[in-house]
């Protein structure tokens, strides 16, 4: 430990000024907040060994705290690129997000211009997840959104967590083939859109950034996101700068010895005042040189601290400066004479204070933050609350008539839009206040006034008046009491006024973004592993949890239907554990409460027999939905982490949403299985054996519906020949299949009678007719002659076939038809002869697997086409696999899909 500063508890050395360790502030003017232990200052015996950097002197000679020296390098790298983002874009806010260590999420490590809380929701976003910087860090593109139509209509999640207004652009940091993270920066909206030269400086930076990254990694050093994000403080606004000048009078001699500073306060450069009393007074306003002089003499005599302000002229002005001092220690047995102290001026900013004190209008500042930084004489009377209680809060926490989350939400609008905001609220007893809030980089500058009573309206709640620049209409502030001596009371303080805030205030408005945004991702899941998937893809890096399970009861007891991280077989001796066992996992279904353990000594102490891996803290979630157990749910994190007051709301809520998804999908797969099982019923079990020809074919059902389809396919020996058949009922329903099942069996009855192909197709026109579903159906039936070698083909409103020769060439097969079979009765259905060749393939299919929304329908029969011709035709089997790869692939199928092909043999 260097001498003379105190070492960390985590054994880095702590140095800084007072104001660094209360603010978090150094000199470097980046501000640090921790969530919890960072893994980069863990002494753990498992761990490499990281030696702790030693504290630097930076050039104006104060001490800085420093983090381990891999990781302040980075820091310093990542806040350069901030700062230069915003000198060259005129972008008014950065952030810089890096992938955490395992990968899986992307951390937000380090941000500009908007305030880290405002952003609780995306601290930590999964690679994976829906939104503009994850899809930057997986394509390698940049992500540009010009304003809140465009992000709505591409990334609707962004705004369930940030609905507000705002341009951005999000470029990957990329340096070779490895992708480190994602910069973003945030414009006000604009109708011309965001400029090339914005974008490009951006992209610029991003690709700077990551070759230093790329450096450090190269040199065993960690990129990594870790557990804190790095505020860059913004320069502050030009203003009047206030100076502070030290001196030393020696009052027997008649000398002052005064600093540089206190000479140009003076009005003198260093080098030419002369050290004289009598040129210091000549500075002095002449009405208060005696009542100076006299109090400095009491000062030396008395042992009084010397305070009072005097008029320092320079030239034909003069302005007021604060002068505090006392006497210096003298030689024992000697009268002080010497006069040490300060003088401070404030420039214009006394007088500002003064001229804000006195309007009767409310003024108020808050920090980024939200917290009150200020607040004048007019707001304390307005609001019914002493300034001294309100320092340091949030409007919205001293004021319970204000703890509504829209007033917390109106304060996000105006700093993350970076636009003025305004709303009418009601202290009680029915006292209507307007509030107008003014919005930069380093703080919010608000008023408030009295208002009339807003017209009525349906509902309750925060009665909104504007959203833009300009603050509501309000009446005219009345004037405030005086005393008999002309002074201002002070405002009494109401009961209302601090009432403590209720559990749903403490979580704040950024929990109820953050839990509107994993709802949005559970409502989208439709069966349990698309449920299990989305708490995996989206909790875990949202809470930066490591591993994952989820539990369902069945047969009162508890079965694993979803696990991530755990090591190899570690789960298997917790599979089938009864209801009545002793786990947590167990008791918090029991009871209904959610358990957090911060630590492995809590875990152990509360359950020392429970067999542990490698985690440090855990979280146990009842999932309830309906009063109805439904399992539980346990996040495992790697490192100690003191679950705050927000991440337990959320994650208690989370419960709840997460076993209401489940108790839904869970159903979706039971009926899903039947209406399955139904569908498949009605389709052939087998296909024929037919010499010289080769049948294979496919069904997928669809993915966006829990009902089945009208799609099916069949092949007829019959005493002609065989028969093919494709065929598609509109709809996805019940109805749809069973019309199916009923098409099918007819035409297989008309086929097999000896019927042909467009006789086949009238009769069954007609049954349709007369069974009046008030479902239509296309059909294809094709019947081949196996003497004549020769192929005749009957349509009913279905999609041509195609024809693939030996040689790979592929043509569409556009025959003539008739009208959807149901349409009119009386329909005729022409009949067109094909003689396919050896080696040939036909191919019939529904429109499921060329349909593709925004794209006419041709153009999708031609990517069969394309994709038929070029594929491997040797084996039908595999050759049907290739042909509907991406319709398997897709997650997003809107229709079902029925593939038939028949391959004719080829000459010997």
């Amino acid at each position: 430990m260097r001498q003379g500063v105190p070492a960390d508890p985590r054994g880095t050395q702590v140095t800084g000024s007072t104001a660094a360790a209360r603010t978090g502030i150094g000199p470097d003017r980046v501000r640090r907040f921790r969530r919890g232990p960072d893994p980069s200052d863990e002494s753990d015996p498992a761990r490499p060994a990281r030696q702790a950097a030693p504290p630097q002197i930076p050039v104006d000679g104060v001490l800085r705290a420093r983090a381990p020296a891999a990781n302040q390098e980075r820091d310093d790298l990542l806040a350069a690129a901030v700062r230069r983002v915003l000198r060259d874009t005129d972008a008014y806010s950065c952030l810089v997000y890096l992938r955490s260590r395992d990968r899986r999420s992307l951390v937000l490590s380090t941000v500009a211009g908007v305030p880290v809380s405002a952003l609780g929701a995306f601290r930590r976003v999964s690679v994976r997840s829906p939104l503009p910087a994850p899809m930057a860090y997986r394509t390698g593109r940049s992500v540009c959104l010009s304003g809140t139509e465009e992000t709505l209509r591409r990334f609707p999640q962004l705004l369930v967590g940030l609905p507000y207004s705002f341009a951005s652009v999000c470029a990957p940091i990329v340096s070779g083939s490895e992708t480190f993270g994602v910069l973003c920066g945030l414009w006000t909206p604009s109708s011309t859109g965001l400029p090339t030269s914005a974008r490009r400086h951006l992209r610029t930076a991003a690709n700077r950034l990551g070759g230093l990254l790329a450096e450090l990694a190269a040199g065993g050093e960690r990129v990594e996101g870790g557990g804190h994000t790095a505020v860059v403080e913004l320069p502050t606004a030009p203003g009047t700068a206030i100076r502070l000048g030290l001196f030393d009078w020696d009052l027997t001699a008649g000398t002052v010895s005064a600093d540089d500073e206190l000479c140009a306060i003076l009005g003198w450069a260093p080098d030419r005042f002369d050290g004289k009393t009598e040129t210091v007074a000549t500075r002095l306003h002449p009405d208060d040189l005696p009542g100076f002089c006299s109090a400095a003499r009491g000062a030396l005599l008395e042992g009084r601290v010397l305070a009072m302000r005097l008029r320092v002229t320079t030239g034909n002005r003069s302005r007021s400066v604060e002068v505090r001092g006392r006497a210096a220690e003298a030689a024992p047995g000697r009268t002080p004479d010497h006069l040490v102290g300060t003088v401070l001026d404030t420039g214009t900013g006394v007088a500002a204070a003064e001229a804000v004190e006195r309007l009767r209008q409310g003024i108020i500042s808050l920090d980024p933050d939200g917290r009150i930084t200020y607040a004048n004489l007019g707001a304390e009377l307005l609001l019914g609350a002493h300034r001294e209680e309100m320092l340091g809060r949030h409007l919205w926490d001293c004021l319970g008539w204000l703890s509504d989350p829209a007033y917390e939400d109106r304060h996000r609008a105006a700093m993350i839009s970076r636009q003025s905001t305004a709303y009418l609220a009601c202290r009680p007893p029915d006292r209507w206040l307007a509030f107008a809030f003014y919005p930069d980089a380093h703080g919010v500058t608000g008023t408030v006034v009295p208002a009339g009573r807003p017209p009525a309206r349906n509902g309750s709640g925060p009665v909104p008046t504007a959203t833009g620049t300009k603050p509501p209409p309000t009446t005219a502030p009345p004037t405030p009491p005086t005393t008999a001596s002309g002074t201002t009371p002070p405002a009494p303080t109401p009961p209302a006024a601090f009432e403590p805030p209720t559990p749903a205030r403490r979580a704040g408005v950024g929990a109820i973004y953050r839990l509107l945004q994993l709802a949005s991702t559970l409502t989208q899941a439709v069966t349990v592993r698309e449920v299990c998937n989305a708490i995996a893809e989206q909790i875990l890096p949202a809470f930066g949890g490591q591993e994952l399970a989820i539990y369902v009861v069945a047969g009162n007891r508890l079965n694993l239907a979803h696990q991530v991280g755990y090591p190899e077989a570690f789960l298997d001796s917790f599979e089938g554990t009864p209801m009545g066992a002793r786990l947590p996992g167990v008791d918090t279904l029991s009871t209904g409460a959610p358990i957090f353990f911060a630590s492995v000594d809590e875990l152990a102490d509360a359950y020392p027999d429970l067999p542990l891996d490698e985690m440090c803290a855990w979280a146990f979630l009842p999932l309830i939905a309906s009063g109805r157990p439904v399992g539980s749910c346990i996040l495992g994190f790697d490192e100690p982490h003191p679950f705050t007051t927000e991440e337990r709301s959320v994650l208690t809520a989370l419960g709840g949403l997460i076993a209401q998804a489940l108790e839904r999908a869970r159903l979706y797969d039971t009926e899903f299985a039947l209406a399955r099982g139904l569908q498949n019923a009605l389709l052939p079990h087998r296909l024929p054996d037919v010499p010289g020809v080769s049948i294979a074919a496919r069904y997928l059902p669809g993915t966006q519906s829990m009902e089945i389809g009208g799609d099916w396919y069949d092949a007829i020996v019959t005493a002609q020949g065989l028969c093919l058949v494709i065929g598609d009922v509109e709809g996805h329903s019940v109805a749809a299949a069973a019309t199916m099942g009923q098409l099918r069996s007819a035409v297989r009855a008309f086929a097999t009678s000896g019927c042909e192909p467009n006789e086949v197709l009238v009769r069954t026109n007609r049954l349709l007719a007369d069974l009046d579903p008030g479902l239509l159906a296309s059909c294809c039936l094709i019947q081949l002659d196996r003497t004549a070698g020769r192929a005749r083909i009957a349509r009913a409103g279905h999609l041509p076939p195609l024809l693939r020769y030996a040689d790979g060439h592929t043509d569409v097969l556009e025959c003539p038809g008739g009208a959807l079979l149901g349409v009119d009765p009386l329909s005729e259905y022409p009949v067109s002869e094909l003689l396919p060749p050896p080696g040939s393939v036909l191919a019939l299919y529904t429109d499921g697997l060329v349909e593709e929304s925004g794209t006419p329908i041709d153009e999708g029969i031609d990517r069969l086409r394309v994709s038929l011709a070029h594929a491997d035709a040797s084996s039908l089997e595999e050759l049907a696999d290739r042909l509907l790869g991406d319709a398997r692939r897709s997650t997003h199928r809107a229709d079902d899909v029925a593939l038939l092909l028949t391959a004719f043999a080829a000459e010997r």
